[in-house]
Order: C-alpha cells, then sequence, then structure tokens
C-alpha cells in the first residue's frame, strides 16, 4: 500500500516548519502539488475539523494528520521529517517530527485503514524510525518506506 500511494515527491526530509498548523499547511500544499485536491480549502478544513474531535499525534514523534473529505476521488498522501520536533498534541505528550498526512474520499474506508495500519506496523520499530529520522534526502526516504 505504502508503494501505491507515495512517489518520491510526496516524501520529504528537513521540512521547515514551526507548529502543527505549519506542518498541516506544508504537507496539504505536498499533496496538492499532485493536482488530486479539487478544493483544497475543503481538505484544510476537514483534516482541522478531525484534528479538532482529537489529535492525531500519536507517540514516539509521530502525527499523522488525515481526513476523508470530498476533495478528493482517491486516496493520497505524502510523508514529511522536520527539522524540528513540533508540539502535536501527542497522545504521550513528546512532540513529533515524523508526519503523515492522508486524504480519502468520504465513505471509502478499506484504502485509509490499509495504508494506516501499514504506516504504523513499519514505524513502530524503533530503528525504522531512526532511519527514518536520520534519511539525508527524499530518495533515501522514499526507499525506506517503500523499500
Amino acid at each position: 500500500m505504502l508503494k501505491e500511494a507515495l512517489s518520491q515527491d510526496l516524501v520529504t526530509v528537513g521540512l521547515s516548519v514551526r507548529n502543527k498548523q505549519e506542518v498541516i499547511d506544508a504537507l496539504l500544499d505536498m499533496l496538492c502539488s499532485t493536482g488530486k485536491v479539487k478544493d483544497r480549502r475543503q481538505a484544510l478544513q476537514d483534516i482541522l475539523a478531525n484534528e479538532q474531535r482529537m489529535s492525531t499525534g500519536l507517540e514516539q514523534g509521530i502525527a499523522i494528520p488525515h481526513a476523508k473529505t470530498d476533495a478528493v476521488d482517491e486516496m493520497i498522501a505524502c510523508v514529511a521529517v522536520s527539522d524540528r520536533k513540533i508540539d502535536f498534541e501527542s497522545i504521550d505528550h513528546k512532540p513529533a517530527h515524523i508526519f503523515i498526512m492522508t486524504l480519502s474520499p468520504k465513505g471509502q474506508t478499506g484504502p485509509h485503514m490499509k495504508f494506516l495500519a501499514e504506516v504504523s506496523r513499519l514505524l513502530k520499530d524503533k530503528k525504522a524510525r531512526e532511519k527514518v529520522v536520520a534519511a539525508r534526502d527524499s530518495a533515501e526516504l522514499f526507499e525506506l518506506l517503500t523499500g
């Protein structure tokens, strides 16, 4: 699922952001660059509504802002690693620096859940997380995620 959802231009390292909103904006811009987001404003509104219901900051420095939205016709995703750790209101109260954003059409649960499960499985391993954070460029990060 990671191989199908990601391409090298949808992963990045050295994301220069200072706060949660900048993370969300930067990741959404990456997804918009694909041309697959029909309505950026709607996508942002749906992501922020989801964040209000429950923070998508997980544990171990990972955050997965996501939403079901009418702004896309198929699931799309991107991954970024930031230079600095960002407060994402994580459940372990620790800042995040690995960010995964996914947008899925409303009513389409399968690919969305499959993608999130695969990402979770990969990043629950401490060594895998360390390699992701240490990736020197997007090519290396892409290989680590899809390898």
